[in-house]
Order: C-alpha cells, then structure tokens, then sequence
C-alpha cells in the first residue's frame, strides 16, 4: 500500500519554522488587509479635522500602491515564465 501524503505532497509535515512563518506572513497579511479597509472604507466617513486622518496616507495613495504592486507582481510573473521557457529552450536544444 502507498503511504499517505499530506499537503505538501512529500510524506513531510511542516516544520516549527514553516508554521511559524505562515503564521507570521497571515498575521501581515491579516494587518494590511485591515488597515487598508479602514483607509478606503471608513476613513471617508470620519471629519476631515480628526485626529485619526494623520495616521492614513492620502486617498489618492489608496489606488496608486495596489495599481503599483500589482504591475509588478506581473513583471516578476512574466520575468519568470520568459525564464523557465528559455532555460528550457537551451535544455531541449543540447539534447538534440
């Protein structure tokens, strides 16, 4: 009989420092989401003059940072896949 395999797909179990940076990088994600949905969506319901405005950055940084990140998590994305396709274009050529 084959053995089970769990999630990672090897036999292995994640390791303490593999739970904890997962938990670390949902905790980040968990603070940003959070910050980000107080800026966009509630923020523009509160006066102008509160004391809690100094901590946000301007409205118009709320599309710019997402727009920014996003084409560059396409750039990677397509930097790595021109990669993977030329490595293996040499690959496919050496052995013919």
């Amino acid at each position: 009989m084959e053995a089970k395999r769990d999630a990672l797909g090897d036999g292995e179990e994640a390791t303490g420092t593999d739970q904890v940076v997962g938990l670390g990088l949902v905790a980040v994600s968990l603070i940003i989401f959070t910050y980000y949905t107080a800026w966009v969506i509630l923020l523009p319901f509160i006066d102008s003059q509160h004391v809690i405005h100094k901590y946000f950055l301007p409205r118009a940084y709320a599309v710019a940072i997402p727009l920014a990140a996003g084409l560059l998590l396409l750039l990677f994305v397509g930097l790595f896949i021109t990669y993977v396709m030329l490595k293996n274009q040499k690959v496919t050529k050496k052995a013919q």
